[in-house]
């Protein structure tokens, strides 16, 4: 004979099992979610599937209030938890929030513009945004004629721009506003500032992602070269990397963009063709500047240095 002192106490534990999962049926049949999805559902639903369909709805009610209350620790943050029915069960799915599918596409758009050693406000920079004078305006028509062209025909080659301007006169900007409106179109964009670009090749060499590096760069969709001339280059940066990007770049015909503070002919003779060693070699500066010609044509922008106001 089982001792009565423990046959009660599974009596006891049995009850107070029955008391909470009363509770938990009374919590689910009160809430004015599930108690809507019912109405709209009464034809389909019986007490039978309703009853099957506790756990689920305990997980619908308990998910909802937290989402409500906008709670970081739901099973899927930024999804609104929905009750549907699944053949003979009520179930609960979940569906992306408007604010999450706007962060997921602001976020892809983001990825879209690849930006090597530039500036947030460059990254972040906008048509809309930039401030338009007379001195500016002929670049900034010829940035939106680009994007407009590019977005409409893709694949009809159209030549870059070479935007050549002293300090602060806008370049570098216009390229980031150019790469985020492209960016809102599905297109990719890479933008590198090229004296830092250049270094970080030299670096590549020891590391064994030289030609990883170069890869990416040369066959990006649409490249973006910031700032070329701004420091002396080494004879291998301007024929080996440079030129082999240009080459590619010519042969395939790919949208490529520079800035830079020289002129055309200010890059070709003052820049590319001395060496770091100091010797002139104008043969080969006059090949890289055919690349550039090619893939490029010159805009000038004047106007006052930003950076100081």
């Amino acid at each position: 004979m089982e001792n009565l002192g423990d046959e009660m106490k599974k009596v006891m534990r049995h009850n107070a099992w029955q008391d909470r999962y009363q509770h938990l049926v009374d919590t689910v049949m009160q809430d004015k979610y599930v108690q809507r999805f019912l109405s709209e559902n009464e034809d389909k639903i019986t007490q039978e599937l309703v009853e099957k369909s506790y756990a689920k709805l305990y997980e619908f009610v308990q998910e909802r209030r937290k989402f409500d209350e906008g709670s970081p620790s739901m099973i899927a943050p930024g999804y609104e938890p929905i009750l549907f029915l699944n053949y003979r069960s009520i179930d609960v799915t979940y569906v992306p929030t408007n604010e999450l599918l706007a962060k997921q596409e602001a976020d892809a758009i983001k990825r879209r513009v690849k930006a090597i050693d530039i500036p947030k406000d460059v990254r972040d920079a906008t048509f809309d945004a930039f401030e338009l004078t007379d001195e500016r305006e002929h670049a900034y028509s010829e940035c939106v004629d680009f994007v407009n062209h590019y977005i409409e025909q893709p694949k009809i080659f159209r030549q870059g721009l070479y935007l050549q301007g002293s300090f602060g006169v806008g370049k570098t900007y216009l390229l980031g506003a150019m790469a985020n409106e492209l960016a809102q179109s599905g297109f990719h964009t890479t933008l590198i500032h090229f004296p830092t670009f250049a270094v970080e090749i030299k670096q590549a060499i020891g590391n064994n992602t030289l030609n990883e590096k170069l890869e990416e760069v040369k066959k990006a969709p649409i490249l973006m070269i910031d700032d070329i001339g701004a420091d002396s280059m080494s004879a291998w940066i301007r024929d080996d990397i440079l030129g082999v990007i240009l080459q590619y770049r010519m042969q395939e015909q790919l949208p490529t963009f520079f800035s830079s503070n020289f002129d055309m002919e200010q890059l070709e003779v003052q820049h590319l063709r001395q060496s770091q060693r100091g010797d002139d070699e104008p043969l080969k500066a006059k090949r890289i500047m055919e690349r550039i010609k090619y893939l490029s044509k010159e805009i000038k922008m004047i106007g006052l240095n930003r950076r100081l106001q």
